[in-house]
């Protein structure tokens, strides 16, 4: 999904064109169609790019995750495997589930009616889009309590924490956001077509249907909750991470593993808390913002916009960021797999050894300039010891 404005200067140009005259409505006209058509080629590569991306990453997150798990040596990291691999499979099914209705909706000209005459596609994208951004905040949520639990804890997570625990925790949240996201199918909060009409979401002005405040605000509480804890659950990772480094910290084998195990972690972790932060806090503060306005994307038309010019920079302006912002949130699903599995498999790993071999060489080259500067000592001694020979 991209920020689309040619609807909306499309209609404008029109407007203006009619007040100066036919022949220069016409020529806006044309320039107009010209407009609307690149816009819409340009706009449904955004969402076929995303899609793919997301197919990638996410597979190959689930292929590694598989090959990891089965292997013996990997049992106590069974339960955080599962995290990881739940985690990847939401997003996977968010982008199969979701892209391809965006992208016939670009290709039918963004005429939401021509591809769901009946409405009930509207609700099942909302359903989508609602389930699986709430799923995939909880899981990291889950993943964090896990990580917390296992560094700050370690005898309890060890003889506590199984496989069979994990496995029914990670369907009781499935199965509660699921629950949640069915609300506006029962009667409780509405699903609406949002600006510029290529995607459904959970309706930010609406008063008039029942519980549809409630159902918003809790959508965005619910969010921001999750936030706090992933972040809360990360910090006291790391610190009890460097807690534990500095108590194994010496010249051993064993305690430069740990060293380099701990330093990878740190920077996973601080990549996860950074990537939640950028992708999901626009959508959900401008939710609430919204909320409390009474304004909804939806309201973004062009009739509306024309006709009112006193809100409609306003409301335009709620809307790019509303779009910018739910295209954040689904940049979390491509992001996810990178963050958590993929690039501490490949990135971080070289980092390390990067920074180990910048330190190995600055600890060479001071030994270098040691050794030249105890040679060029000893010859001047040796040259002072022969002259007193000499003058004696």
């Amino acid at each position: 999904m991209t920020i689309d404005n040619c609807d909306f200067l499309g209609d404008l140009q029109t407007t203006i064109g009619e007040m100066l005259g036919s022949n220069v409505s016409k020529t806006l006209r044309e320039s107009n169609v010209t407009k609307n058509s690149s816009c819409g080629y340009a706009s449904v590569g955004f969402p076929i790019a995303m899609m793919i991306t997301g197919m990638v990453g996410n597979s190959l997150a689930l292929i590694l995750v598989y090959i990891s798990y089965r292997k013996k040596e990997n049992k106590r990291k069974r339960s955080f495997l599962l995290c990881i691999g739940s985690l990847a499979l939401t997003d996977l099914f968010g982008q199969l589930l979701t892209s391809p209705i965006v992208i016939s909706v670009y290709r039918a000209g963004k005429k939401w009616d021509y591809i769901d005459p009946s409405g009930n596609l509207c609700a099942f994208f909302g359903v989508c889009m609602t389930t699986f951004g709430l799923c995939a905040l909880f899981l990291a949520s889950a993943m964090a309590i896990e990580r917390a639990m296992a560094i700050t804890n370690p005898h309890w997570y060890s003889n506590y924490m199984k496989t069979s625990v994990t496995k029914q925790t990670l369907a009781v949240i499935w199965c509660l956001v699921l629950l949640f996201a069915l609300l506006p199918i029962a009667g409780v909060g509405k699903y609406t077509r949002q600006w510029p009409g290529t995607w459904c979401f959970i309706s930010t002005g609406d008063n008039a249907t029942p519980g549809n405040t409630f159902f918003a605000i809790t959508f965005a509480a619910l969010g921001i909750f999750s936030l706090l804890v992933t972040l809360s659950c990360n910090v006291v990772t790391i610190r009890g991470l460097i807690i534990r480094c500095k108590t194994k910290s010496g010249t051993s084998q064993s305690s430069k593993q740990w060293e380099r195990l701990t330093t990878e972690t740190v920077i996973q972790l601080l990549g996860i808390m950074c990537v939640l932060l950028i992708c999901w806090s626009p959508l959900l503060v401008l939710m609430l913002r919204m909320i409390s306005t009474h304004v909804s994307s939806h309201e973004c038309n062009s009739t509306s916009m024309v006709s009112n010019h006193t809100s409609s920079q306003d409301v335009q302006l709620d809307c790019n960021f509303f779009l910018t912002a739910i295209r954040l949130a689904s940049l979390n699903q491509i992001l996810d797999p990178w963050v958590y599995l993929l690039l501490r498999e490949i990135l971080l790993r070289k980092f390390c050894i990067m920074a180990n071999a910048v330190s190995n060489c600055s600890v060479e080259e001071q030994k270098e300039n040691q050794t030249a500067l105890d040679a060029l000592n000893k010859q001047n001694q040796d040259s002072n010891n022969l002259c007193k020979s000499q003058s004696s």
